[in-house]
Formats: structure tokens, C-alpha cells, sequence
């Protein structure tokens, strides 16, 4: 019987070679992990030096002292590029916020895209202060009116930060960048009938974003005075005429109303515990050239012009609902009387050293005017017929009647409205009429043109 072929070298050999195999695999695989380590340490370096010189250590505008400072400096370099571009968007920060005359100002503007922003930006500049804006070009309204408006204010150097209030590391850099004297404080939730279908975008901003920039103002070195929007909505149900700053606002008619007395209690706190000097302006329903659309003066123009029917209201007993309308002019000259009569703040790095101005001012026309009689101002000017839809006011939070004492503001800085309505809503119909291309039987001294602010050109 024939013996079994010997298979014992086939074997071994198959050993060897599995071995050969693994020692190969393991050269490869040491060999690709010291590759992808050298590869992530160059391009780890490569990050370090592109930032390095990118976003260079910032001016001494900060204290070096102040290690939360430092830290600061630290995390809002590498924040830049978030922010649109490291040192050309530092520059553009800084060139935009530098006044042109002696003393001048350097002013935060927020809310700079909206309607009192826009003109109190060029108010600003035009004499020769630093402005810069922060905007989130949120949609309450048509957003491409925000960018108009961006675009005229880019045309006069002044740059808008695209950014929301509630964003703390923004707000963070720039202040880090720029030594703001002064805070103009406009960004806001508007409209009452609109917070009952979305009534956290009134927490969130007018509520939440203004904390924010309390507590970033209050870290400032120097801290800068504040000067903010209050609403005349916050006399709610007062019945006392005409509205005064010692009359009650403890029942607001509207959570928008709410909102902003909570602001105005808010600062109280912040002026009390830190030594901010802030100064709250009540807004009287303020109209003209590049206003709300949401406003009534707004779209009454656009529904008349589209024959299109308007909802006049009446008060439920049957009486007329009337505003203290304000023209645009007239609160930018407020709002300006107010920066310059604010004292500085007398906090720093968030410790109060003494006491500090807190002010509250009606900036109202003191001359309430029904409804009834907007709606034949503007169907003189269109040459249109209004078609009216006389109802009762819906139970939304509108309150039926303003009427401003504006008495304080003059005492303290001058405040003094000069512009009658129908002076105004003809400014406004000669813009509207301009901006949206419109060709209408309007009179014939309402040229058509694209209108810039009177007082902020």
C-alpha cells in the first residue's frame, strides 16, 4: 500500500506566506497612520497661520488689565470670520463707527434697516458722528424696503452688521472693536395686533434681545450711555389726556404694550445695579418717506391708490379713533436731543461707581387727529376716493385715543414738533409715489421722486 504524499512543506509554506502578509499589512497600516498624523499637523499649523495673520490682536481700545478681556480677544478673533471676514470687516466696523468731528460721537444704531433707524443713522452722520448699524432684516414686513433702506445709508458710510440682538458673542466683538460713547437702541418687535399671532418674536426681542444688550453694555470699557424706544402704548388704558410721563402704565392694553413697559422696568434695574445711563423715548405713532408698511397711513395709500376698500374704525360707543401723529423729522430731532443731554454712564467692567441718569420722555406731535380726517388728507393728494368700511375697533390691544405731553422733552432738550400732518403726508405721497414707480392722479405738486430723508441727507 502506497504511502500519503507528504504535504508538510505545502503547509509551512502557506504559513510563511500568511506571516509574509500580516507583517506587510501592519508596515502599511503604521505607515498610513504616521501619513494622516503628519497631514493633520500641517494642516493644523496651516489654520494657526492663516488666523495669525488674518485676524491680528485687536487695538488697545480694551484695558489689557481685564483677563476676561483678554479672553475676549482670544475667542472673537477666531469669531470674526462668522461675522463676514476678519480684518476687512474689522475695518469696515471701524471706518463706519469713527466720527468726523471734534468730540463726536460713536453710536450703535440697532435696528438701523427699520424706519427711525434709517433716518436717525443719517441725522447722525451728516453732522459728523460714527454710526454703526446692526440689523436682522427679519420679515415682519417686506424685507426688500430694509434693504433699500441699507443701501441708501451704504451710500453714505454707513455700514449695517447683518445680526440678531440675542446673539451675545456678536455683540461681544463689537464692542471688543469699537468703544461705543453711546448705544441708540431701536431694534424692536412692532405692531400690537401682530403679537397675538406671534407673541414670542416680542419676548425674544423686545424683551430678551434688549437684556443682552444691557448686559454686553454693562462689560463695556468705557460703558456707553443708552438712549432706547419705549412705545406710548404703554399708557394702555390711562383715560387722563393729554398722556403724561407721571401717568399710570401699569395696564397695558396689548402684549406689545407689555413688552415695553417691561423694558422700561428693566432699565430701571440695570441703571440702579450697573450705573448705565439710559433714556427711554415713548414713540408716538410715528409716519413719513420710507415708513412701515403695517402702518395705516401705509396701507390706506397703497389700498386707496388700488382702489381697494379701508377698514376705518370707530371706537364701540360709536366715537372716532384718533392718533397724535408724529412726523419722522420731528423724533429724529428728539432722539437726537436726547444723545447729546445723556450723561455717561458711571459703571465700569460691570461694577456700579455711582449714580447714573435714568429719563423717560413722551416724543409725540400734541396734536391727536381722527382717522376719519388721515383718510381725507390722503384722498386729496391721490385725488382718490377713498372707499370706506366704517367698523368697530376689534378688541386687539389698540387703544382709541394718544394725545402727548411732550412738555418734559422741550424742558430738558429742546423738543419741539413743527411738522402739521398734512405737511408731512405729502413728504410721504411724494416718496411713495416715487419708490414704487407709481404714475397716479396725485396733485400735480407732489413731483414724483425718490425722496431721501429731509433732515438726513
Amino acid at each position: 500500500m502506497a504511502s500519503p504524499p507528504d504535504t508538510s512543506k505545502t503547509i509551512k509554506l502557506e504559513r510563511y506566506n500568511s506571516y509574509i502578509r500580516r507583517v506587510n499589512s501592519t508596515k502599511l497600516l503604521n505607515a498610513s497612520s504616521k501619513l494622516l498624523f503628519r497631514a493633520t499637523l500641517l494642516i493644523a499649523l496651516l489654520l494657526v497661520f492663516f488666523f495669525t495673520f488674518n485676524y491680528p490682536p485687536l487695538s488697545s481700545s480694551s484695558e489689557s488689565g481685564n483677563n476676561h478681556h483678554h479672553h475676549l480677544h482670544t475667542t472673537t478673533n477666531f469669531l470674526s470670520s462668522a461675522f463676514g471676514g476678519g480684518a476687512a470687516w474689522e475695518k469696515q466696523v471701524r471706518h463706519s463707527s469713527t466720527p468726523r468731528r471734534p468730540n463726536g460721537m460713536s453710536v450703535l444704531v440697532t435696528g438701523a434697516g427699520g424706519f427711525v433707524g434709517t433716518h436717525c443713522s443719517l441725522a447722525l452722520k451728516k453732522r459728523g458722528d460714527g454710526v454703526l448699524g446692526v440689523d436682522n432684516f427679519n420679515s415682519y414686513y417686506d424685507p426688500s424696503l430694509k434693504r433699500a433702506r441699507q443701501a441708501l445709508l451704504s451710500k453714505h458710510q454707513i455700514f449695517i452688521v447683518e445680526g440678531d440682538l440675542n446673539d451675545g458673542p456678536l455683540l461681544s466683538k463689537l464692542f471688543d472693536v469699537v468703544p461705543f460713547t453711546h448705544i441708540l437702541h431701536l431694534a424692536a418687535q412692532a405692531g400690537v395686533r401682530y403679537a397675538m399671532q406671534n407673541p414670542q418674536s416680542y419676548i425674544s426681542s423686545n424683551i430678551a434681545g434688549f437684556v443682552n444688550l444691557l448686559e454686553v453694555a454693562k462689560n463695556a470699557k468705557p460703558q456707553p450711555a443708552i438712549v432706547w424706544a419705549s412705545s406710548s402704548s404703554v399708557y394702555g388704558l390711562n383715560t387722563d389726556n393729554p398722556f403724561s410721563e407721571l401717568h399710570r402704565t401699569d395696564q397695558p392694553a396689548s402684549l406689545y404694550a407689555a413688552t415695553k413697559k417691561a423694558g422700561e422696568e428693566i432699565a430701571h434695574t440695570y441703571n440702579h445695579i450697573y450705573g448705565l445711563s439710559l433714556t427711554g423715548l415713548r414713540f408716538f405713532t410715528v409716519y413719513g418717506p420710507w415708513g412701515r408698511p403695517d402702518m395705516a397711513y401705509f396701507f390706506f395709500t397703497k389700498d386707496i391708490l388700488q382702489g381697494k376698500s379701508i377698514d376705518v374704525y370707530q371706537t364701540q360707543d360709536g366715537k372716532e379713533v384718533a392718533r397724535d401723529f408724529t412726523y419722522i423729522d420731528d423724533v429724529v430731532k428728539g432722539c437726537l436731543g436726547a444723545l447729546d443731554t445723556a450723561e455717561k454712564s458711571t459703571g465700569t467692567g460691570g461694577k456700579k461707581r455711582g449714580p447714573a441718569q435714568l429719563r423717560i420722555y413722551n416724543l409725540g406731535n400734541t396734536s391727536p387727529v381722527p382717522v376719519g380726517k388721515l383718510v381725507g388728507i390722503l384722498e386729496g393728494l391721490l385725488s382718490t376716493k377713498a372707499k370706506k368700511h366704517v367698523i368697530k375697533m376689534p378688541r386687539n390691544g389698540d387703544v382709541p385715543y394718544t394725545h402727548a405731553n411732550v412738555s418734559l422733552a422741550y424742558k430738558d432738550f429742546g423738543y419741539k414738533p413743527t411738522t402739521d400732518l398734512a405737511t408731512g403726508l405729502r413728504k410721504f405721497v411724494k416718496w411713495y409715489v416715487g419708490y414704487y414707480g407709481i404714475q397716479p392722479r396725485v396733485k400735480k405738486e407732489i413731483q414724483v421722486g425718490h425722496e431721501q430723508p429731509e433732515d438726513s441727507a
